[in-house]
């Protein structure tokens, strides 16, 4: 597996959100990443705005790294 050509570290919520647009612009965030070859490092949730972001970059070809307390794996 080849290096990133960047990574960038996002912090959002666990939850969607209110608002759709939310929704809309963490898919974009996530699309953008995977596009331009980077990777995201992020909360390692698979819930809310941090699961979209992950999974939108994941799908556009970028790399994902979690990091995530040992605490709340356990949950």
């Amino acid at each position: 597996m080849s290096s990133p050509a960047f990574s960038i570290c996002v912090y959002c919520g666990s939850k969607p959100g209110a608002d759709p647009a939310y929704t809309a612009l963490a898919t974009e965030v996530g699309q953008w990443i995977g596009r331009h070859g980077g990777q995201l490092v992020y909360g390692g949730g698979r819930n809310g705005l941090m699961g979209i972001v992950a999974d939108s970059t994941r799908a556009a070809g970028g790399r994902v790294v979690g990091v995530i307390p040992t605490a709340l794996v356990e949950r």
